[in-house]
């Protein structure tokens, strides 16, 4: 559904013609600075060169003057007019009477406005330019320079602009085409650029399509390029693998949750129908009462440890981390467990410093260690022993429990961290299977380890290592600092 509607969307509102759009539009404006400021000095160097053709015409009349006087000028004026082609400059003097004494108009310039030329000049001034319009074009300019010689005699050269100004519109076709194709290339450029860099994202709504649709094992293809994109696709199917670990596990956890509930709540159903069907004194009816109360505490027990592990692995449970003496807190541990282990016939034995300190959650940790305790005492057969060594590491403190019990199969050590497992030779111990998941969820939090070494038949040995300075909590659970 998503995607067809992705599909249908309009083309203007999708992502890959705005950076088409955009990528165009920046190639556009780029081509247009660049040809306006080219535009400007090609055109500034026109009109300077034009200037220069003038000035230096100019200059010639002038020497021709101060040589040889009116007859120079006149000389000069008619070695123009028999060169191949008629002079393409403008020529006009006039004596201190404002009379045009000499005038030389080519062809090119007829009709021009010689009115225009009678323009006030400054007296104190010897040079100067002035500017004429060409009769049939106003875009076209004659550039007249004048100077004034000795005795008030004006001398006025010009020459108009129109080849430069055929260059300039040479320029302009030249530039309408780069503009033209600028146009096209960043519209190829920019879609093929869009399409590249969305794919990823185009293949990741059709996976989430696709997982929506049910098909939980569905990935986003990955491109390898090393890029921002192709490092979020990596992370995409990362998380889907995470997540796909999840939903396995509580699809199983749920399993055994409701084959755990379902032994109590059957037994209460028996022993409540039992009760009913029969004619029982009120001695018997406290028996099933209790009997019920156990089993109602065992369900209870069990929702309540699995709801520890999820605030301790989602961070939602609160740790209040303080200095504690470990040597004093495994002594204080092991006086119950000593004499449960004595009543058994098994040896249990505590060596360590007498002062070690960390900063743990006193609580949460002794809860740990008192699951190993009782795990430890619950598989060693009578005429076995425990070891429980507390020493002093680099950077911490290890804790090891060893026993000499039935251990643990080789194919299930990996599973025994799981909440709810149980080994088919512990089935027929009372537990619920959620005691080394909490303790493993708990150390995890204290940013330690828990290991395990076994073989069956031979006993095991758990092993916890906490850091004697905690970082803030796993998961970010929340911590409390107290002294």
């Amino acid at each position: 559904m998503y995607l067809k509607k992705f599909r249908e969307q309009k083309i203007t509102k999708t992502i890959g013609f705005k950076l088409t759009l955009w990528s165009a539009s920046v190639s556009m404006l780029i081509s247009l600075l660049l040809f306006s400021v080219a535009y400007l000095q090609v055109s500034k160097e026109i009109e300077a060169e034009n200037r220069y053709m003038v000035k230096d015409e100019l200059s010639e009349y002038i020497t021709a003057y101060q040589f040889e006087g009116w007859k120079g000028l006149a000389d000069k004026i008619k070695l123009e007019q028999t060169k191949g082609t008629q002079s393409s400059y403008f020529v006009r003097i006039v004596n201190s009477e404002t009379q045009a004494v000499l005038l030389n108009i080519p062809n090119a310039y007829k009709g021009v406005d010689i009115k225009k030329l009678e323009q006030p000049k400054d007296p104190q001034a010897n040079a100067g330019w002035l500017s004429i319009h060409m009769p049939d074009d106003e875009t076209d300019m004659i550039e007249v320079a004048w100077h004034r010689l000795p005795n008030g005699i004006l001398l006025e050269v010009g020459r108009n602009s129109e080849l430069g100004e055929k260059l300039l519109e040479q320029a302009r076709v030249i530039f309408i085409g780069i503009i033209a194709a600028t146009i096209l290339l960043g519209f190829m450029g920019g879609g093929f650029l869009a399409y590249r860099a969305l794919r990823p994202i185009k293949d990741l709504i059709a996976t989430v399509t696709t997982i929506k649709n049910g098909k939980m094992d569905a990935r986003v293809p990955t491109s390898a390029t090393g890029d921002e994109l192709d490092h979020l696709t990596t992370l995409f199917n990362d998380m889907l693998n995470e997540m796909g670990l999840l939903v396995n596990g509580l699809r199983e956890t749920l399993d055994n949750v409701a084959h755990d509930l379902r032994t109590p709540i059957t037994r209460i159903k028996i022993i409540t129908e039992r009760a009913l069907s029969s004619e029982t004194d009120c001695e018997k009816l406290k028996e099933v009462i209790i009997d019920c109360a156990e089993e109602a505490d065992r369900i209870s027990l069990l929702l309540t440890t699995l709801m520890d592990i999820a605030e301790v692995e989602t961070g939602a449970m609160v740790l209040r981390f303080e200095q504690v003496d470990i040597g004093k807190l495994l002594r204080n541990t092991a006086e119950f467990y000593q004499y449960v282990a004595e009543d058994k016939g098994v040896t249990f034995s505590l060596k360590g410093p007498d002062h070690l300190l960390a900063r743990v959650d006193e609580t949460r940790f002794r809860q740990v260690v008192a699951n190993l305790f009782d795990n430890a005492v619950k598989y060693t057969e009578g005429g076995g022993c425990i070891h429980v060594t507390l020493s002093q590491e680099a950077d911490g403190i290890a804790i090891s429990v060893r026993d000499t019990g039935v251990g643990i199969p080789l194919a299930d050590i990996p599973k025994i961290f799981d909440r709810l497992y149980r080994s088919d030779k512990s089935r027929h111990k009372k537990g619920l299977g959620l005691g080394l998941s909490l303790a493993k969820a708990i150390i995890n939090a204290h940013h330690g380890r828990i290991e395990v070494e076994s073989q069956l038949g031979e006993g095991s040995n758990f092993t916890l290592f906490i850091l004697a300075e905690p970082e803030m909590p796993f998961n970010g659970a929340k911590a409390l600092r107290m002294t």
